[in-house]
């Protein structure tokens, strides 16, 4: 019973959160003039509702019904525009999505990636934005995006035994 009550709890938080990150964007695109279409919405409500990374196919899989089937370039293109409006971040290394914890807003990104629970734990640290800028500075180099990507095991499965699988 205690189990079942957790679960509701939970499902609870995860749909407002979801809905409020809705809204937001909504608000977003009116203040942009863009529009979030009504696919884009629903392609941003699914890489919300995932816990972890979600791939462009897994969306076209999810998205689709018997009667309707959305083409890879559809996908890809409402992708871009939730990428261009910070919505979403691309991972480069997994090859798929996961919803920015600050929608709509510019700034730089380190992800830490868990190789073990797939657990993502988005972070905007000033001194390693700092340290990229010197370094690129440095080289002659002018940065145009910054999201670094480091994987590992997260807290909860350092120590428990749970392994990353085998890198192919």
């Amino acid at each position: 019973m205690l189990e079942r009550l957790h679960f509701i709890q939970e499902a609870i938080v995860v749909t407002t959160q979801t809905t409020e990150a809705l809204d937001t964007a909504e608000r977003v695109c009116a203040r942009r003039g863009v529009r979030l279409t009504s696919l884009r919405r629903r392609i941003l409500e699914q890489v919300l509702k995932t816990d972890g990374v979600i791939k462009a196919y897994d969306l076209i899989h999810e998205l689709s019904s018997a009667d309707h089937s959305i083409k890879p370039p559809t996908i890809y293109r409402s992708l871009a525009f939730l990428l261009e409006q910070g919505f979403i971040h691309r991972i480069e290394s997994l090859n798929g999505f996961v919803a920015c914890n600050h929608p709509g807003e510019a700034h730089e990104t380190l992800l830490m990636i868990c190789d073990s629970c797939g657990h993502i734990h988005e972070m905007h640290p000033q001194d390693i934005s700092a340290a990229l800028d010197q370094a690129a500075g440095q080289e002659g180099f002018a940065i145009s995006t910054k999201v670094v990507e480091l994987h590992g095991l997260c807290r909860g499965c350092q120590g428990t035994g749970r392994e990353p699988p085998p890198q192919p």
